[in-house]
């Protein structure tokens, strides 16, 4: 297997293992956080908000704090750079790292935010669970030697395996794994995602049983055609408040930056300064902490009034930017879930108010709401679709949620980087919204396709010589993106690639890379990605 890599059959059970394992990872830190919820405010996510608002003002305000320093050491100490790793990192490696990622940061923004949202902080599952998984597939292709393609495949595997037994939705995770993480729907990788995460649902299962997340009230409906029109407006506002949560979510990561740098403030003590600012909001608004399933639940069955939904969701914005601003670690589908259902509810509170004669349920709305912004911020409507259906059960109001959740990505993706996890990327200097053309030649290393100074048809040393001394020059280490800037901007045939004596510290003539070789490179590479995408 090491060497030729996997048969079809062998990579269906190593599939159902990766699934197994990541479904079994999501489920337990799914208890995980349960069960520091309880250890510190005395319930689960269930009733979470309610029973914080019961305790003393002190503890709501210490617990993230503690929370938060916490967080801080750990990150400190096991990231390079004090960063929770989760899905736009695993985004990355399917794309530029032949479908891994980092392992030791991986467990620790693991650990880290379970903390975080154990203790108060106002973000999601998702992400990390994700990351988690992949964590698992990476460890497998190292271990077998997976090459690329299938590097990727298992990557896809272990995603839709931790979505599927976070959600319960199996559905949904092998979507999101396509549509979001490897970003194609390949033929070849459905088979095994789908394995993959029909194993995550059982594992959900199995400890939960076959309910959904949530409950509807079965009373009210749709009028379809009458209505529609209402469900394209909410899909604009949607798309707008799923704007200002990332926009918001990138502002306080910038100011946090600015006051990090300015104070000269110890990178272990900025989620605890996240988790003080928290604290003090959860004082009067108790339903910031965690990932939401009380309010959420709430706005779906519309138990909650129009002034409250309005506050409630500009509060969870905030909450939600200190939070990831702060470090602290989490994912942002849990909160655009709430937010969205809060949207959608006071939309439908003032629609069903303004003409209730032509108007269906108000929480028709808060569910098409919470669809249209979760879309919106993930980038993702098709997955996304599929998970309020499968967390609701409730596929007869689908129409309106399609509807709702159009408009939303298709206006959102206009005013942020496509989607809230591509705009990360992009904000590191990994482009990768637009498509495989922007970021392939990121992935060849020029000491790939050199020609060395003992090739039959290597540059000449007196013409290396000379463009050295011009400063037409590049390491090994550097990629195709920077030899072909370098071949536009001086118009020349060959560059020369050298590195550092170990001794001396002088640079050593490796040989050159000739503008032909790169351009040949670069199209083998655009052809590979197109025949994986399309096999």
């Amino acid at each position: 297997m090491r060497t030729k890599g996997p048969s079809q059959v062998q990579f269906w059970f190593i599939a159902l293992a990766i699934g197994i394992a990541a479904g079994t990872a999501a489920l337990f830190f799914r208890k995980g956080i349960g069960w520091l919820q309880t250890f510190l405010y005395g319930s689960d996510d269930i009733r979470l908000a309610s029973v914080a608002g019961e305790l003393p003002w002190w503890w709501v305000l210490t617990v993230p704090i503690l929370g938060g320093l916490v967080v801080g050491l750990i990150l400190d100490r096991f990231t390079p750079d004090g960063r929770v790793r989760a899905v736009a990192d695993v985004i990355e490696g399917a794309a530029l790292k032949e479908g891994r990622v980092e392992q030791r940061a991986g467990l620790a923004s693991a650990a880290a935010s379970l903390i975080t949202l154990g203790s108060g902080g106002s973000s999601g599952r998702e992400g990390p669970v994700v990351h988690l998984a992949a964590v698992i597939s990476t460890w497998v292709s190292d271990r077998i030697g997976a090459n690329g393609i299938t590097g990727r495949d298992l990557l896809g595997c272990a995603v839709a395996a931790a979505v599927s037994a976070s959600f319960n939705a199996p559905i949904a995770g092998a979507i999101f794994a396509l549509e979001v993480v490897l970003r194609h729907f390949a033929v070849h990788a459905f088979a095994p995602i789908a394995i993959a995460s029909v194993a995550g649902t059982v594992i959900n299962r199995l400890e939960f049983g076959g309910v959904t997340e949530f409950m509807l009230p079965e009373e009210g409906g749709l009028a379809f055609y009458v209505e529609l029109p209402a469900f394209l407006l909410l899909g604009l506002v949607s798309g707008l408040v799923a704007a200002v949560l990332m926009r918001s979510v990138i502002f306080a990561e910038d100011i946090g930056n600015r006051v990090q740098t300015a104070t000269g403030l110890p990178r272990y003590l900025r989620p605890m300064l996240a988790g003080a600012v928290l604290g003090a909001i959860a004082i009067p608004f108790p339903h910031i902490i965690g990932v939401g399933y009380e309010t959420t639940a709430a706005a779906l069955t519309g138990q909650i009034g129009l002034s409250t939904a309005i506050i409630f969701a500009i509060v969870k914005v905030i909450a939600v930017a200190v939070t990831m601003g702060g470090r602290m670690g989490g994912g942002m589908f849990s909160p655009a879930l709430v937010v969205g259902a809060l949207t959608g509810l006071a939309f439908g509170l003032i629609a069903t108010g303004v003409l209730p004669d032509v108007s269906g349920a108000e929480t028709v709305y808060a569910l098409a709401g919470t669809g249209a912004v979760a879309a919106a911020v993930l980038g993702a409507p098709i997955s996304t679709t599929l998970i309020v259906f499968e967390l609701t059960g409730d596929w007869q109001t689908g129409l309106a949620v399609m509807t709702a959740v159009s408009l939303s990505t298709a206006l959102a993706s206009r005013l942020v980087a496509r989607s809230f996890f591509l705009t990360q990327l992009e904000r590191r200097g990994v482009h990768l919204a637009a498509g495989p053309q922007a970021y392939l030649a990121e992935t060849i290393r020029l000491a790939t396709i050199l020609r060395p100074v003992d090739h039959a048809r290597a540059a000449p040393e007196a013409a290396c010589r000379d463009l050295i001394g011009q400063g037409v020059v590049l390491g090994a280490t550097q990629t195709l993106e920077t030899a072909l800037r370098l071949f536009e901007k001086t118009g020349a045939d060959f560059v020369p690639i050298t590195k550092p004596d170990p001794e001396t510290g002088e640079p050593v003539l490796l040989g050159a890379v000739f503008q032909t070789d790169a351009l040949r490179s670069y199209a083998a590479a655009l052809a590979d990605t197109a025949a994986e995408e399309h096999s």
